[in-house]
């Protein structure tokens, strides 16, 4: 058995006036791949996606911080994390091992802006599907990131915040709190 775990720390704070945080446990044992996150301070009553991050060669991710807001916004957008983080890479839905990024299967936090996911992934299906984008089946978590996403509509987020997927808005793919995931 393998474990690892992520402290998760706002990002974004000061701009969405909310500080998301949580933790992240990932723990490998056997055929199968349990995640627990628990998140407290996030927007309430919103859907909030979640992946882990990384660079397809294997490099080291590290989480984003003020200092990726290139274009000196205020924000640190999804585009704006990739140079430090990499690419989305499992997203934690409601089937993490289909790799499907963009739909409105992820957690909702309710009016405290608490949510807690528990799944347990199939890791055969998660390798397959990863080898299959990546050209690697190694998840290599303790080289990876988990951000968190999502505030409400009512965020004035201005014109230079990017990172929209599909029809999903920046407001979903903001990034509000990340955290590095480490071995135990």
């Amino acid at each position: 058995m393998k474990i690892y775990q992520a402290s998760i720390v706002p990002l974004n704070a000061d701009a969405i006036g909310t500080a998301a945080h949580g933790t992240a446990l990932f723990t490998l044992n056997g055929d199968q791949l349990t995640i627990n996150i628990e998140m407290f301070d996030t927007p309430a009553n919103l859907q909030h996606w979640e992946h882990f991050h990384g660079f397809p060669d294997g490099q080291p991710a590290e989480i984003a911080t003020a200092a990726q807001d290139v274009n000196h916004d205020g924000f640190v957008d999804l585009p704006e994390t990739g140079a430090v983080s990499g690419t989305t890479m499992v997203p934690f839905d409601a089937a993490p091992h289909e790799m499907n990024v963009p739909n409105d299967n992820y957690p909702v936090a309710d009016d405290n802006g608490y949510f807690a996911y528990t799944k347990v992934v199939p890791l055969a299906a998660l390798e397959a599907k990863f080898k299959e984008t990546f050209n690697d089946s190694d998840l290599e978590l303790d080289k990876r990131v988990i951000y968190i996403h999502g505030v409400t509509d009512d965020v004035d987020l201005p014109d230079t915040v990017a990172g929209a997927v599909g029809h999903y808005s920046t407001h979903v793919t903001l990034p509000i709190a990340v955290g590095k995931i480490v071995a135990l």
